[in-house]
């Protein structure tokens, strides 16, 4: 089945493994005997009863499952209810009723050793959302689950928790990603990403794009229609997410492994800035109605637990998930709090930018984070975030005023911050750009002797910005102008990481087109990160 709004029927992709992949890319079946979740308690059984009322209309786990948040003892498993998923009132299709979900977690795919059941409710004032937090897990174990509504079971997904404290554990495979503009293309790189069958995986934001239909149009031309208009109103945005979540694609790399996510503009406004909307020439009044209306709908599409759920136009989502003594990863929100763009955005040579009274993460996140920092005993301290970190300069001498260069007390207190702290490998993470790179961060990026203090690690987009092409790195002038940055490429995909005790590899994962659906994988490139080493060695890709 064709993903909704697509000009272009996208097939069913064949998968390596039957039960995750197949199952995410044929969604939901109906309940058989030899599949149910017949072993529920008796207050799980009851519950389901005084939830039954009318017959459910149709499949309604149209929009796959996921899960994220992992610790040593815990996930969260996530669902959302929509047997007409792209209904106008943002409801699925659902009746205003409440309904009861089971779920049940086991350690094989087959369910035959079930370790957790349980229930939870949902409603309209949720978006038929389902939130379950599972606690009680063995750490550092791969997991499965599903969910039941009615007759109707959901596909299978698989999940893990993490090493306990002070385990190095054999390594952690980890992808990253960002970007996923549904008009510019086939979400191929979801897809090939969870065939890479990850242990964890990052989202950096721009998960959804919030245009109305044509109004952001590719290089190569749009191939698939956002449905509805531009997003304002709490319908518009769950029929929105609805859309995207309905791609088999996206579904298969949600079912694969935990999520952990952060936002970044589009999920409200494009280049938004805390209250301030993108174009503020252009009255809207009502902007912090529209914020809280997409930050309530982000929580409710998202793996996340209780304590991230919004309150009005505010959100917390900066947080530290540990992966045993292996890695830290802080997740960070650099659009809420931060000053708005200097210099009326773009790029700019500003003298505001270097003002240090301006601030990208807000004092109260860059406190906590630097507290991270101090508090770290990890191997491995990962910031996983939205903007360019490293100093990027173009042709004029100018910078990004939307990105940490535009704030360069932030960008300078925070790596400063990891220095004074002794952090043993600290490494960014970026999205939001579209393109890959590979940066080297200085302590003085204007002294070509200066120490590399870290590394960057940023991915291309999913689809945003249609095909892409490849160049030679060596040959691109920003490279030349910035003598820290170490790899360039505009080709669409995501960045696939191994963490073990001895060194990060990275490798930047490419497909040659998006305008046409499944396009093979390769890597364009590959870097390691050796231990107390920071900075990048180019390897040989595989």
């Amino acid at each position: 089945m064709p993903a909704y709004g697509e000009k272009h029927p996208s097939p069913i992709v064949p998968s390596r493994r039957q039960v995750l992949l197949g199952g995410a890319a044929l969604g939901a079946t109906a309940l058989t005997a030899a599949g149910s979740l017949g072993a529920l308690g008796p207050s799980a059984r009851a519950a389901a009863a005084q939830g039954a009322g009318a017959p459910l209309r149709g499949e309604v786990f149209t929009l796959g499952v996921a899960s994220g948040e992992p610790d040593q003892h815990s996930v969260v498993l996530w669902t959302r209810l929509a047997p007409d998923p792209l209904a106008d009132d943002g409801l699925g299709g659902m009746s205003r009723r409440t309904v009861t979900v089971q779920w049940e977690l086991a350690r094989d795919e087959r369910f035959r050793h079930v370790v957790r059941r349980g229930h939870e409710t949902t409603n309209a004032d949720a978006g038929y959302a389902v939130h379950a937090e599972v606690a009680g897990l063995a750490p550092g174990r791969e997991y499965f689950y599903r969910f039941r509504c009615g007759r109707f079971l959901s596909p299978v997904g698989r999940t893990r928790t993490a090493p306990a404290p002070g385990v190095l554990g054999a390594g952690l495979a980890m992808a990253f990603a960002s970007c996923s503009q549904y008009e510019h293309g086939y979400f191929t790189a979801y897809r090939r990403l969870a065939e890479d069958e990850p242990d964890l995986v990052l989202h950096l934001g721009d998960y959804v794009y919030e245009y109305r239909p044509d109004s952001y149009v590719s290089p190569d031309g749009n191939v698939r229609d956002h449905r509805g208009p531009e997003t304002e109103t709490l319908a518009n945005y769950r029929q929105r997410y609805a859309q995207y979540r309905t791609d088999t694609d996206l579904q298969a790399a949600h079912a694969v492994a935990p999520w952990l996510v952060v936002p970044d503009d589009h999920e409200v406004d494009n280049n938004w800035a805390a209250d301030v909307h993108e174009k503020p020439e252009i009255p809207q009044p009502n902007f912090l109605q529209r914020r809280a209306n997409a930050f309530r709908a982000y929580y409710e599409n998202m793996p996340l637990r209780r304590r991230n759920r919004p309150s009005g136009s505010h959100i917390q989502l900066y947080r530290t998930v540990s992966w045993g003594a292996l890695a830290n990863f802080h997740m960070l929100d650099t659009r809420q709090y931060r000053d708005d763009q200097a210099c009326d955005d773009g790029w700019k040579v500003c003298e505001d930018a270097v003002d240090p009274a301006r601030s990208l993460t807000g004092d109260e996140q860059e406190r906590w984070l630097l507290g991270q920092f101090r508090r770290s005993r990890a191997r491995w301290d990962v910031l996983g975030q939205q903007v360019f970190f490293a100093r990027r300069v173009n042709d004029t001498g100018a910078v990004s005023m939307d990105a940490w260069d535009g704030y360069q007390g932030s960008q300078e207190r925070i790596a400063e911050g990891w220095v004074a702290a002794g952090v043993r490998n600290p490494v960014v993470l970026t999205g939001d750009v579209h393109t890959h790179w590979a940066n080297e961060l200085k302590a003085d990026y204007a002294d070509p002797d200066s120490p590399v203090i870290g590394t960057e690690l940023v991915t291309s987009s999913v689809t945003s910005g249609g095909d892409g092409a490849d160049s030679d790195p060596a040959e691109h002038p920003d490279l030349q102008r910035n003598p820290h940055i170490k790899f360039r490429n505009n080709q669409r995909g995501y960045v696939r990481t191994r963490l073990t005790r001895d060194e990060l590899r990275a490798d930047f994962r490419v497909v040659d087109h998006v305008t046409r659906p499944g396009a093979p994988v390769r890597t364009r490139a590959s870097f390691v990160v050796a231990d107390r080493h920071p900075g990048l060695s180019e390897v040989t890709p595989r």
